[in-house]
């Protein structure tokens, strides 16, 4: 199962070796979103690619969900390995996959009843509600599969396994990319072949991985023989899940609000949108999957009372991800048009301009999100995701109230949209530090 014991060895090293493969995998992962991105711009139009990204953003909040529900249940999981508890371990699975399983099932009938009020909610343009409908239907069939690969990834990387999760989503990746060209170029089923290509490719990755740990991780399969679902173990899942879920899903709401916001000005800003975010979630994300490395890190360190290398562990994840954000912003300033015209025609003059400006009002404030990570993570592993919590409010709620106040100013327009996002990271990471200075010793024993 190649599980790794990250309380020992040099903590530097520890770190990215463990990291490594989840920085991988969710390169892969973007890479795909922009394949996915340049077959719908390229073989469809732009009014579909306007529909596929108020989609994307619809699905990352429900997903978020699902997401922050899998990251609290991997704090426990990696508590209960650092300890070596295997019975605590044993009834945390249980009851981590009950919750899990059940929320999943809830938002994807919630999602389909109401997929109509949802996208009057969204503002989508009425030239692209029938193509919007087509493809969200589709999709939200696939969020069980989403909760299948989250639950067992989460496990697997609690365990020090981050190669497994890797694989199997290698292999989803290439999938979904063969689907979406057949689908899409060879059969043009429109932006309905896309969704189809989605789905299928997360069933296979969620329904892989799940077997592949059953047949290969004993203490797994005992868990589910057994199914012993305890009332404390029920409540030590949702006290450190329900804050990390309300966390990811207040943060991805904030970006849905956002996303209504953009979407009033016009298919032409949310093709640039759509295009922009696609580009700056390859750049960024790795580093939002060194933050749950690091919170994974932080975690077994924390259940093995090893505060030394977790003081040592957030010194080293700071500076590690504001070099690499530096060196990304550089990269985006000077390649902004190229990277947009992978995904619009040169001819949409409008927007490529509006791409171009948004990467280069928000690229250069990377830090600020890389940073941020490493705050979730780390109050996350330690017990307090009430903090991450506040932070994502502070983050979001800056950014929301910005942007509509801004944009309603007629001189700044969308550009108001675009400065309230790294605004909002940088007052939330101030916060963070400053309570973490402030409070460490108290943190760190507790």
């Amino acid at each position: 199962m190649h599980q790794k014991d990250l309380t020992k060895g040099n903590v530097f090293s520890t770190m990215c070796l463990f990291a490594m493969p989840m920085i991988l995998g969710n390169l892969l992962q973007q890479g795909y979103n922009i394949v996915d991105t340049w077959v719908v711009g390229h073989y469809i139009g732009s009014d579909a690619l306007a529909a596929v990204g108020s989609a994307f953003t619809l699905m990352t909040f429900l997903t978020s969900i699902l997401l922050g529900l899998c990251m609290g249940s991997g704090v426990v999981f990696s508590i209960c390995f650092g300890a070596q508890d295997k019975k605590r371990l044993e009834r945390g699975i249980c009851s981590a996959f009950l919750l899990t399983s059940v929320v999943a099932l809830v938002l994807m009938f919630a999602s389909l009843i109401l997929i109509d009020g949802i996208m009057l909610w969204l503002n989508i343009p009425v030239e692209i509600v029938e193509r919007t409908r087509s493809y969200l239907f589709i999709v939200f069939c696939g969020i069980p599969a989403i909760a299948l690969y989250n639950f067992f990834s989460a496990y697997l990387k609690a365990l020090g396994n981050s190669i497994v999760p890797l694989v199997f989503l290698g292999v989803a990746t290439g999938i979904n990319i063969i689907l979406d060209l057949v689908l899409v170029v060879v059969y043009p089923l429109g932006v309905a072949g896309t969704a189809w290509a989605t789905i299928i490719a997360q069933y296979i990755s969620g329904i892989g991985i799940g077997m592949y740990t059953l047949i290969h991780d004993h203490k797994m399969r005992q868990a589910f023989c057994r199914f012993n679902v305890k009332k404390e173990s029920l409540k030590e899942i949702a006290n450190y899940s329900l804050l990390t879920c309300m966390q990811q899903s207040v943060m991805n709401l904030g970006i849905l609000m956002v996303q209504g916001l953009v979407n009033s000005f016009g298919t032409a800003i949310m093709a640039a949108f759509a295009a922009s975010v696609k580009i700056e979630a390859f750049a960024y994300m790795p580093v939002q999957e060194y933050g749950n490395a690091f919170s994974t890190f932080i975690a077994q360190n924390m259940g093995a009372h090893q505060t030394k290398r977790v003081q040592q562990g957030f010194r080293y994840g700071v500076l590690t991800s504001i070099g690499y954000c530096f060196a990304i912003s550089l990269v985006l300033w000077f390649l902004a048009k190229p990277l947009i015209l992978i995904f619009i025609d040169p001819q949409e003059t409008l927007i490529v301009a509006q791409g171009i400006r948004y990467l280069h009002t928000v690229g250069p404030f990377y830090f600020g999100i890389g940073c941020l990570f490493l705050l979730y993570g780390l109050y996350r592993a330690i017990g307090k995701p009430g903090v991450s919590v506040v932070l994502t409010i502070i983050s979001l709620g800056t950014r929301v109230l910005l942007s509509y106040f801004l944009s309603s100013i007629s001189q700044i327009g969308v550009l108001g949209i675009w400065w309230s996002i790294p605004i909002g990271w940088v007052l939330a990471d101030l916060v963070g530090f400053l309570y973490y200075r402030k409070n460490k010793r108290k943190l760190l024993k507790e």
